[in-house]
């Protein structure tokens, strides 16, 4: 797993320490790509809406793989 963790700590992909709402990812992801993270907060729930149940594997699965920001 260190190798996921590493990867995705190289990219940018990581849940940052401050301005969370639930766990990071959101917010994590929009500082990646360089969105407000309330924008891709609202991104997020529409594309999960558009595949219901998503949301159920999604996030969490986000939430485990995406390191927190030391």
């Amino acid at each position: 797993m260190n190798t996921v963790y590493g990867a995705m700590h190289q990219q940018g992909l990581v849940r940052p320490a401050r301005g969370r709402v639930l766990g990071g990812v959101c917010a994590g992801l929009a500082r990646r790509f360089g969105l407000d993270p309330w924008l891709a907060r609202v991104l997020f729930v529409l594309v999960l809406m558009l595949i219901p149940g998503s949301q159920i594997l999604i996030y969490p699965i986000l939430w485990i793989l995406m390191p927190s920001e030391r």
